[in-house]
């Protein structure tokens, strides 16, 4: 992570330039408790570029003026805590960010005791959409990214596959459901749990390599476990047809500092790399991107772009209702409903959005092509293909 994100943790203040003639106009203090330093520093910094990109965009098209307050939570679940309260303390009348589901929880339930609306893209465990909280609003999940690797691996025709996962909850869960649909279609599942803190995979790759002899891998990580994943799949060289990943693996980022261990690897991603936009809404995120960090945009920018557009909308409809001390932006998100980069986003009664599914993309060539599903495809899969 650039050292200009490790300073970012202290405050970052969006506002529009121009000036608003409207007497209803306000200033809308916003909240982002997001992992800008830590294990989490990586994908938190593109979640935080996006929401700022949304500010940046929504700033010159409404009469009202968003102001972010951004906290560095250090990817650590008491200090996310202790950002959400010092945001609160400020004033902001809303919360967004937040990754990584250990985090989320408790930043959460801060929030929710605060009475103060969070909203993420960054935790798809279950239970943060089964605590019973009206405040919380997540507008990905676990179904969306079991649908997207299995539908992947199903067009592969895989028959059998090694799970290779975390032990924390969201990627246990996830490991899970595919397992039990992998298992449903008739395919032979072997799965290895691994301690996050691991830094050593051979062990469990030559497991795969000698005893499960699978046709593929599926890794459920984080970005350190993909990286450490893949190196010891370099040296073992385990004679499987695709590397298979989910979130924060296919991104221009990973690209950049991984060249040797990126090409044909696949993982979630709604964006191609260079990024490909046709509505109106996509290139006005793009070009803001683009002016503000002169770098193609990913899908982690996008995910943080269509949870803060959301979340400001909902204050602006509270504002003009003169709700916005009343539980109003709550109200408002419950309200949403509307299609985005990502597709259709409506909020159920738990906070969740039932709409949510994935693409695939794969790594060719230093750049991330979207090869599931194939309506959404920009370009063919390196089919076998491996990245030695």
């Amino acid at each position: 992570m650039k050292n200009s994100y490790k300073n970012l943790g202290l405050v970052a203040l969006i506002a529009c330039a121009g000036s608003w003639s409207s007497l209803h106009a306000e200033e809308l203090l916003v909240g982002v408790e997001v992992p800008l330093t830590g294990t989490l520093a990586r994908v938190g910094g593109g979640m935080h570029e996006g929401i700022l990109v949304a500010a940046e965009v929504f700033n010159k098209t409404s009469k009202h003026k968003i102001k972010v307050i951004s906290i560095d939570d250090e990817s650590s679940p008491a200090k996310a805590v202790a950002a959400v309260e010092k945001l609160a303390s400020q004033g902001v009348l809303a919360i967004t960010g937040g990754y990584g589901s250990n985090n989320i929880a408790p930043a959460s339930d801060a929030a929710s005791k605060l009475g103060l609306a969070y909203v993420t893209s960054g935790g798809v465990d279950d239970s943060l959409v089964s605590s019973g909280h009206k405040n919380f609003f997540r507008i990905n999940n676990t179904a969306g990214y079991q649908k997207a690797m299995v539908g992947l691996l199903g067009d592969m025709k895989a028959k059998s596959v090694s799970i290779v996962y975390s032990s924390k909850e969201a990627t246990s869960s996830l490991a899970r459901e595919v397992q039990k649909t992998l298992t449903a279609q008739g395919a032979t599942v072997a799965s290895h749990e691994f301690d996050p803190a691991i830094t050593d995979f051979k062990p469990i790759i030559n497991k795969i390599k000698l005893q499960d002899k699978s046709e593929f891998i599926a890794m459920v990580g984080y970005e350190n476990d993909y990286v450490g994943i893949l190196r010891a799949a370099r040296v073992l060289k385990p004679n499987v047809k695709a590397i298979v990943g989910v979130w924060s693996l296919a991104t221009s980022k990973m690209a950049a500092d991984f060249p040797d261990l990126m090409p044909n690897v696949y993982g979630t991603a709604f964006l191609p790399y260079p990024a490909e936009f046709k509505s109106a809404d996509g290139k006005a995120f793009n070009d803001a991107y683009q002016k503000l960090y002169q770098k193609e945009p990913d899908y982690l920018g996008q995910f943080g772009y269509v949870q803060a557009t959301l979340l400001f909308e909902a204050m602006a409809r509270s504002a003009d209702k003169g709700t916005l001390k009343k539980n109003g932006v709550i109200d408002e998100l419950n309200k949403t409903d509307r299609q985005t980069l990502i597709g259709r986003v409506k909020f159920g009664a738990n906070g969740d959005n039932p709409f949510f599914s994935h693409r695939m993309g794969q790594h060719q060539n230093g750049k991330v092509v979207i090869v599931w599903p194939k309506e959404e495809a920009t370009g063919k899969a390196s089919f076998p293909g491996v990245p030695w």
